[in-house]
């Protein structure tokens, strides 16, 4: 007989003019590793927000039972008292707190009233180890990297008695080695009893770890495969989420590359907080007219930092080297002076850097380019919401109007968003970083060609990407970096996954 922990039943769930839901159906195996797939908005972090007290019984229709018990979860605590919990895909960390401090917050490691610091340093230490993050407790989260906050949140949910583990794209902010251990983990944490939903894009690591995938589609359950049956593989997956064979995963490319447009010397960065500590050190690279150029780096090797640094200086101190645009010298100190410049932005944290998540999809578009629909200094909100329009429509951002706030899209959709607002600039220079995080493999595709449209305009693009295979599908040139230092600089057609990980570690170029 089979022990399932976890049933949903006809499950239903609405926004005003969005059926986010419509009878969709769920069944976990106590002790497996159970995968939800679809493509951006089809309702997968929905689904998982019910299940676990984000969204409240009452503001959905249909059963949830639980071991062996209905459920009725009125918020958070309940689910977590249950022994649910859930790790969000926009992480939910203070930043202004220490990693101790944000692992127990609501779950304090006291006696008698008075927090113990000894004991949950030492706990917090336990648990990051456990994840394989080297980093001091003590060390406040707005101070290490996306990646190591999502380890943060691992840790700080393998902190509670859990029965039940929900991942919403645990691994889109980490490198592949990193994402082998989490996987590796996830693993371990299942020869304990621990049952864990995932919810993940990268399908090379659903089909590696999973026992079974459950596919939604338009708020609809698809269809459930066992991982263990023959011919269950990405290929099959793909055919579920988007309802026909994707052929080919990166758009054909034949590059048009002209003459040089960005050129950085010698661009050395010292950490906000310690000047003596430099996170990028004397790194050079170029990228030509219509030229996709990839930036590879283990999480922590500086690819952040040193995109921040040269996009208006929003990185770092002691920032000395040289930045040429067009062969000429320029000092850019701000954002302002990088967007006059034709250089555009697009954040690997689009939660905190690339979006206001009180504006709407029309504010959000048109934020970083006001000036090209203004005069005297007014808006002209016919031009807005033409502008906005036109994005919406040509990045497939799901939603019923672009009058929709942004906090109420998809992770996939506010990443689209983030786009469209940088193209709305009509940079030459566009910096992307992490571009297709939290993008399912149809909206990729599109992302991707987006991308060589740029290209092909003879703009410049640097990308900043995790996924070596990404880099080596649509990058021209690929740069390694490798503790702030660049090690190599690799032609396409030399390249390939070892030889970037081979650079990717060492610390000087040969």
């Amino acid at each position: 007989m089979v022990d399932t922990i976890l049933s949903m039943r006809n499950i239903t769930k609405e926004f005003p003019g969005v059926k986010a839901l419509a009878d969709v159906n769920l069944d976990v195996k106590r002790g497996e590793i159970h995968s939800i797939c679809g493509e951006n908005g089809a309702g997968k972090s929905t689904l998982m927000k019910v299940l676990s007290g984000v969204y409240p019984y009452g503001t959905y229709e249909g059963d949830i039972l639980f071991d062996g018990a209905e459920v009725r979860f009125k918020n958070i605590p309940e689910s977590e008292a249950a022994g649910i919990a859930i790790i969000h895909q926009e992480l939910a960390l203070i930043p202004e707190l220490t990693i101790t401090e944000n692992m127990f917050l609501g779950n304090e490691q006291s006696s008698r009233g008075v927090i113990d610091w000894n004991r949950a340093n030492a706990r917090a230490r336990e648990l990051l180890d456990h994840v394989g993050l080297v980093e001091d407790p003590d060390v406040q989260i707005k101070n290490i990297g996306i990646g190591k906050q999502q380890l943060v949140e691992i840790a700080k949910a393998l902190g509670k008695e859990v029965k039940l583990l929900i991942l919403d794209e645990p691994t889109a902010a980490l490198n592949d080695t990193d994402s082998k251990h989490l996987l590796g983990l996830l693993k371990e944490l299942q020869g304990k009893g621990i049952t864990c939903i995932m919810i993940s894009h990268k399908l090379n690591e659903i089909e590696a770890i999973s026992d079974s995938i459950t596919i939604i589609r338009d708020g609809r359950t698809i269809e459930t495969l066992n991982i263990a049956d023959e011919g269950v593989n990405e290929d099959r997956i793909i055919r579920g989420m988007v309802g026909r064979d994707l052929e080919h995963r990166y758009p054909e490319h034949t590059p048009h590359v002209g003459e040089p447009l960005m050129e950085i010397r010698n661009w050395t960065v010292a950490h906000p907080d310690d000047g003596e500590r430099l996170v990028v050190k004397g790194a050079s690279l170029n990228v030509r007219r219509g030229e996709i150029v990839g930036l590879a780096g283990l999480m922590g090797a500086g690819r952040t930092e040193f995109a921040r640094s040269v996009f208006g200086q929003t990185y770092g101190q002691k920032l000395s080297g040289d930045l040429l645009l067009h062969g000429q010298p320029r000092h850019i100190r701000t954002v302002q002076q990088a967007i006059d410049a034709g250089i555009a932005y697009v954040t690997e944290d689009r939660k905190s850097l690339g979006l206001n998540l009180l504006d709407t999809i029309r504010e959000s578009i048109t934020a970083a380019g006001l000036k090209k629909i203004q005069t005297w200094g007014v808006v002209d909100d016919n031009e807005e919401i033409v502008a906005a329009e036109k994005y919406r429509k040509s990045m497939r951002i799901k939603t019923p109007s672009i009058e929709e706030g942004v906090n109420k899209l998809s992770g996939g959709n506010q990443q689209k968003v983030v786009l469209g607002k940088w193209l709305f600039t009509d940079p030459e220079m566009l910096i992307l970083d992490e571009p297709t995080r939290g993008i399912d493999v149809g909206a990729k595709y599109e992302i991707y060609e987006i991308i060589n449209q740029m290209a092909d305009a003879g703009k410049g693009v640097l990308v900043i990407s995790s996924e070596l295979p990404e880099l080596l599908g649509i990058c021209d040139r690929i740069y390694t970096l490798s503790a702030g230092v660049i090690t190599a600089e690799v032609p396409r057609a030399q390249a390939n996954q070892e030889i970037l990980m081979r650079y990717m570690t060492q610390r000087k170029a040969d």
